[in-house]
Protein backbone atom coordinates (compact mmCIF):
# COMPACT_ATOMS: atom_id res chain seq x y z
CA UNK A 1 0.00 0.00 0.00
CA UNK A 2 1.37 3.41 -0.92
CA UNK A 3 1.82 6.11 1.76
CA UNK A 4 -1.46 7.93 2.37
CA UNK A 5 -3.58 5.32 0.53
CA UNK A 6 -6.81 4.38 2.32
CA UNK A 7 -6.79 1.09 4.18
CA UNK A 8 -8.86 -1.69 2.65
CA UNK A 9 -12.03 -2.26 4.69
CA UNK A 10 -12.14 -5.69 6.34
CA UNK A 11 -14.35 -8.42 4.94
CA UNK A 12 -17.63 -8.73 6.82
CA UNK A 13 -18.81 -12.33 6.96
CA UNK A 14 -22.42 -11.36 7.73
CA UNK A 15 -22.69 -9.81 4.27
CA UNK A 16 -21.37 -12.96 2.57
CA UNK A 17 -18.50 -11.06 0.98
CA UNK A 18 -16.22 -12.78 -1.53
CA UNK A 19 -14.48 -10.14 -3.63
CA UNK A 20 -14.01 -10.77 -7.35
CA UNK A 21 -10.45 -10.02 -8.48
CA UNK A 22 -9.75 -12.09 -11.63
CA UNK A 23 -9.29 -9.67 -14.61
CA UNK A 24 -10.27 -12.34 -17.12
CA UNK A 25 -13.59 -13.02 -15.40
CA UNK A 26 -14.25 -9.28 -15.07
CA UNK A 27 -13.61 -8.91 -18.79
CA UNK A 28 -16.04 -11.71 -19.63
CA UNK A 29 -18.76 -10.12 -17.51
CA UNK A 30 -18.23 -6.75 -19.19
CA UNK A 31 -18.35 -8.40 -22.61
CA UNK A 32 -21.61 -10.15 -21.68
CA UNK A 33 -23.18 -6.89 -20.50
CA UNK A 34 -21.71 -4.70 -23.27
CA UNK A 35 -23.03 -1.38 -21.88
CA UNK A 36 -24.13 1.06 -24.58
CA UNK A 37 -24.58 4.85 -24.42
CA UNK A 38 -27.95 5.87 -23.05
CA UNK A 39 -28.36 2.81 -20.84
CA UNK A 40 -28.96 2.90 -17.09
CA UNK A 41 -26.82 0.40 -15.18
CA UNK A 42 -27.18 -0.65 -11.57
CA UNK A 43 -24.40 -2.56 -9.82
CA UNK A 44 -25.46 -4.51 -6.75
CA UNK A 45 -22.68 -5.02 -4.23
CA UNK A 46 -19.70 -3.29 -5.88
CA UNK A 47 -17.48 -4.37 -2.99
CA UNK A 48 -13.95 -3.10 -3.48
CA UNK A 49 -14.74 -1.91 -7.00
CA UNK A 50 -13.13 -4.55 -9.21
CA UNK A 51 -15.89 -4.20 -11.80
CA UNK A 52 -17.07 -0.75 -10.81
CA UNK A 53 -14.22 1.30 -12.23
CA UNK A 54 -14.62 -0.28 -15.66
CA UNK A 55 -18.31 0.67 -15.57
CA UNK A 56 -17.51 4.21 -14.45
CA UNK A 57 -15.16 4.52 -17.43
CA UNK A 58 -17.91 3.63 -19.93
CA UNK A 59 -19.05 6.78 -21.77
CA UNK A 60 -22.69 7.78 -22.07
CA UNK A 61 -24.20 5.50 -19.43
CA UNK A 62 -25.58 6.22 -15.98
CA UNK A 63 -24.41 4.05 -13.09
CA UNK A 64 -26.07 3.53 -9.73
CA UNK A 65 -24.38 1.22 -7.24
CA UNK A 66 -25.93 -0.28 -4.12
CA UNK A 67 -23.53 -1.05 -1.26
CA UNK A 68 -24.74 -2.01 2.20
CA UNK A 69 -21.29 -1.97 3.83
CA UNK A 70 -20.63 1.61 4.95
CA UNK A 71 -16.85 1.14 4.96
CA UNK A 72 -16.83 -0.12 1.37
CA UNK A 73 -19.18 2.69 0.40
CA UNK A 74 -16.69 5.14 1.87
CA UNK A 75 -13.90 3.58 -0.16
CA UNK A 76 -15.89 3.91 -3.40
CA UNK A 77 -17.47 7.32 -2.87
CA UNK A 78 -14.62 9.46 -4.31
CA UNK A 79 -14.69 7.55 -7.61
CA UNK A 80 -18.44 8.14 -7.96
CA UNK A 81 -18.15 11.80 -7.04
CA UNK A 82 -15.79 12.30 -9.97
CA UNK A 83 -18.17 10.93 -12.63
CA UNK A 84 -21.33 12.79 -13.77
CA UNK A 85 -24.31 10.48 -14.01
CA UNK A 86 -22.96 8.10 -11.35
CA UNK A 87 -24.44 7.71 -7.89
CA UNK A 88 -23.51 5.48 -4.97
CA UNK A 89 -26.38 4.40 -2.70
CA UNK A 90 -25.51 3.14 0.76
CA UNK A 91 -28.51 0.81 0.78
CA UNK A 92 -29.80 -2.72 1.21
CA UNK A 93 -30.66 -4.15 -2.22
CA UNK A 94 -33.39 -6.29 -0.64
CA UNK A 95 -35.28 -3.13 0.31
CA UNK A 96 -34.28 -0.89 -2.58
CA UNK A 97 -37.02 0.60 -4.78
CA UNK A 98 -35.92 -0.28 -8.32
CA UNK A 99 -39.14 1.12 -9.78
CA UNK A 100 -38.45 4.52 -8.28
CA UNK A 101 -34.91 4.47 -9.64
CA UNK A 102 -36.13 3.57 -13.15
CA UNK A 103 -38.58 6.49 -12.99
CA UNK A 104 -35.84 8.84 -11.81
CA UNK A 105 -33.47 7.71 -14.54
CA UNK A 106 -36.18 7.85 -17.18
CA UNK A 107 -35.78 4.34 -18.55
CA UNK A 108 -35.43 0.63 -17.88
CA UNK A 109 -32.52 -0.61 -15.78
CA UNK A 110 -29.73 -3.09 -16.49
CA UNK A 111 -28.68 -4.85 -13.29
CA UNK A 112 -25.23 -6.31 -12.77
CA UNK A 113 -23.54 -7.80 -9.73
CA UNK A 114 -21.82 -10.52 -7.77
CA UNK A 115 -24.68 -11.43 -5.44
CA UNK A 116 -23.98 -12.67 -1.91
CA UNK A 117 -24.98 -16.32 -1.72
CA UNK A 118 -26.88 -15.82 1.53
CA UNK A 119 -29.44 -13.42 0.00
CA UNK A 120 -29.49 -14.51 -3.63
CA UNK A 121 -32.94 -16.13 -3.69
CA UNK A 122 -34.88 -13.38 -1.84
CA UNK A 123 -33.05 -10.75 -3.90
CA UNK A 124 -34.02 -12.46 -7.16
CA UNK A 125 -37.65 -12.57 -5.99
CA UNK A 126 -37.42 -8.86 -5.13
CA UNK A 127 -36.06 -8.04 -8.59
CA UNK A 128 -38.81 -10.14 -10.18
CA UNK A 129 -41.40 -7.75 -8.74
CA UNK A 130 -39.84 -4.96 -10.83
CA UNK A 131 -39.05 -7.04 -13.95
CA UNK A 132 -41.09 -4.78 -16.22
CA UNK A 133 -38.68 -1.88 -15.55
CA UNK A 134 -35.59 -4.09 -15.88
CA UNK A 135 -34.02 -4.82 -19.27
CA UNK A 136 -31.83 -7.59 -17.90
CA UNK A 137 -29.99 -8.86 -14.85
CA UNK A 138 -26.45 -10.19 -15.33
CA UNK A 139 -25.33 -11.71 -12.06
CA UNK A 140 -22.84 -14.08 -10.53
CA UNK A 141 -24.38 -16.63 -8.16
CA UNK A 142 -23.57 -19.97 -6.64
CA UNK A 143 -23.55 -22.42 -9.55
CA UNK A 144 -26.23 -24.62 -7.99
CA UNK A 145 -28.57 -21.61 -7.83
CA UNK A 146 -28.02 -20.86 -11.53
CA UNK A 147 -28.70 -24.50 -12.41
CA UNK A 148 -32.01 -24.30 -10.53
CA UNK A 149 -32.93 -20.99 -12.17
CA UNK A 150 -32.44 -22.32 -15.69
CA UNK A 151 -33.70 -25.90 -15.14
CA UNK A 152 -36.25 -27.63 -17.36
CA UNK A 153 -39.36 -29.42 -16.04
CA UNK A 154 -38.60 -32.98 -15.02
CA UNK A 155 -34.93 -32.35 -14.18
CA UNK A 156 -33.44 -32.75 -10.71
CA UNK A 157 -32.71 -29.01 -10.44
CA UNK A 158 -36.23 -27.90 -11.39
CA UNK A 159 -38.19 -26.45 -8.49
CA UNK A 160 -39.66 -23.46 -6.71
CA UNK A 161 -36.96 -21.00 -7.79
CA UNK A 162 -37.30 -21.96 -11.48
CA UNK A 163 -41.08 -21.61 -11.42
CA UNK A 164 -41.29 -18.38 -9.43
CA UNK A 165 -38.87 -16.59 -11.76
CA UNK A 166 -40.29 -17.94 -15.03
CA UNK A 167 -43.21 -15.48 -15.39
CA UNK A 168 -40.86 -12.50 -15.07
CA UNK A 169 -37.55 -13.48 -16.66
CA UNK A 170 -36.11 -15.48 -19.53
CA UNK A 171 -33.00 -17.07 -18.01
CA UNK A 172 -29.72 -18.07 -19.66
CA UNK A 173 -26.66 -19.59 -18.00
CA UNK A 174 -23.57 -17.90 -19.46
CA UNK A 175 -20.41 -19.38 -17.92
CA UNK A 176 -18.96 -20.91 -14.76
CA UNK A 177 -16.41 -19.26 -12.45
CA UNK A 178 -14.00 -21.14 -10.17
CA UNK A 179 -13.33 -20.28 -6.52
CA UNK A 180 -9.90 -18.84 -7.32
CA UNK A 181 -11.48 -15.79 -8.98
CA UNK A 182 -12.42 -14.46 -5.52
CA UNK A 183 -10.71 -13.32 -2.37
CA UNK A 184 -11.22 -15.17 -0.13
CA UNK A 185 -12.13 -18.11 -2.36
CA UNK A 186 -15.57 -19.60 -1.58
CA UNK A 187 -15.98 -23.32 -1.07
CA UNK A 188 -18.22 -23.64 -4.11
CA UNK A 189 -18.17 -22.81 -7.82
CA UNK A 190 -20.07 -19.81 -9.13
CA UNK A 191 -21.79 -19.11 -12.44
CA UNK A 192 -22.85 -16.03 -14.36
CA UNK A 193 -26.43 -15.88 -15.62
CA UNK A 194 -28.48 -13.43 -17.64
CA UNK A 195 -32.13 -12.86 -16.75
CA UNK A 196 -33.97 -10.90 -19.45
CA UNK A 197 -36.86 -8.95 -17.91
CA UNK A 198 -40.29 -9.36 -19.43
CA UNK A 199 -42.31 -6.16 -20.01
CA UNK A 200 -45.41 -8.27 -19.38
CA UNK A 201 -45.42 -11.51 -17.36
CA UNK A 202 -45.32 -14.71 -19.37
CA UNK A 203 -48.88 -15.29 -18.10
CA UNK A 204 -51.22 -13.40 -15.74
CA UNK A 205 -49.93 -14.56 -12.37
CA UNK A 206 -52.57 -15.75 -9.92
CA UNK A 207 -52.55 -14.31 -6.38
CA UNK A 208 -52.30 -17.93 -5.16
CA UNK A 209 -49.37 -18.86 -7.45
CA UNK A 210 -46.65 -18.57 -4.78
CA UNK A 211 -48.68 -20.49 -2.20
CA UNK A 212 -49.41 -23.39 -4.56
CA UNK A 213 -45.79 -23.63 -5.73
CA UNK A 214 -44.46 -23.52 -2.17
CA UNK A 215 -46.87 -26.22 -0.99
CA UNK A 216 -46.03 -28.47 -3.91
CA UNK A 217 -42.28 -28.29 -3.40
CA UNK A 218 -42.41 -28.61 0.35
CA UNK A 219 -43.24 -32.20 -0.50
CA UNK A 220 -41.78 -32.63 -3.98
CA UNK A 221 -41.52 -36.43 -3.64
CA UNK A 222 -45.28 -36.70 -3.10
CA UNK A 223 -47.95 -36.66 -5.77
CA UNK A 224 -49.82 -33.40 -6.30
CA UNK A 225 -52.89 -34.98 -4.69
CA UNK A 226 -50.96 -35.44 -1.44
CA UNK A 227 -48.75 -32.36 -1.61
CA UNK A 228 -51.66 -29.97 -2.21
CA UNK A 229 -54.30 -31.67 -0.08
CA UNK A 230 -54.54 -28.65 2.24
CA UNK A 231 -55.31 -26.39 -0.74
CA UNK A 232 -56.94 -28.47 -3.48
CA UNK A 233 -58.71 -31.78 -3.76
CA UNK A 234 -58.01 -34.39 -6.44
CA UNK A 235 -61.12 -33.32 -8.34
CA UNK A 236 -59.96 -29.69 -8.33
CA UNK A 237 -56.55 -30.70 -9.69
CA UNK A 238 -58.16 -32.80 -12.41
CA UNK A 239 -60.50 -29.91 -13.27
CA UNK A 240 -57.41 -27.81 -14.02
CA UNK A 241 -56.44 -30.41 -16.64
CA UNK A 242 -53.67 -31.93 -14.52
CA UNK A 243 -53.20 -35.50 -13.30
CA UNK A 244 -53.53 -35.56 -9.48
CA UNK A 245 -50.97 -38.39 -9.42
CA UNK A 246 -48.32 -36.26 -11.18
CA UNK A 247 -45.28 -35.10 -9.22
CA UNK A 248 -44.55 -31.38 -8.82
CA UNK A 249 -41.30 -31.38 -10.80
CA UNK A 250 -43.12 -32.49 -13.97
CA UNK A 251 -45.41 -29.43 -14.20
CA UNK A 252 -44.71 -26.28 -16.20
CA UNK A 253 -45.06 -22.85 -14.57
CA UNK A 254 -48.26 -22.32 -16.56
CA UNK A 255 -49.73 -25.52 -15.12
CA UNK A 256 -48.96 -24.34 -11.59
CA UNK A 257 -50.74 -21.12 -12.44
CA UNK A 258 -53.76 -23.11 -13.62
CA UNK A 259 -53.85 -24.85 -10.22
CA UNK A 260 -53.56 -21.47 -8.49
CA UNK A 261 -56.47 -20.07 -10.50
CA UNK A 262 -58.55 -23.08 -9.52
CA UNK A 263 -57.76 -22.25 -5.90
CA UNK A 264 -58.70 -18.60 -6.52
CA UNK A 265 -62.10 -19.63 -7.86
CA UNK A 266 -62.71 -21.96 -4.94
CA UNK A 267 -61.89 -19.23 -2.41
CA UNK A 268 -64.11 -16.72 -4.25
CA UNK A 269 -67.00 -19.19 -4.27
CA UNK A 270 -66.51 -19.96 -0.58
Amino acid sequence: MSPGAPARPPRRKRFGQHFLHDPQVIGRILAAVAPAPGEHLVEIGPGRGALTQALLDRPGITLDALEIDRDLAGLLRPAFAAVPGAHLHEADALRFDFRALAAARGGRLRIIGNLPYNISTPLLFHLAQAADVITDVTVMLQREVVLRMAAAPGSADYGRLTIMLAPHFAIERLFDVGPGAFRPPPKVWSAVARLAGRREPLFPVSPSFAAVVAAAFNARRKTLRNALRQLLGAADIAAAGIDPQARPETLSPQQFNSLARTLDRGRAAG
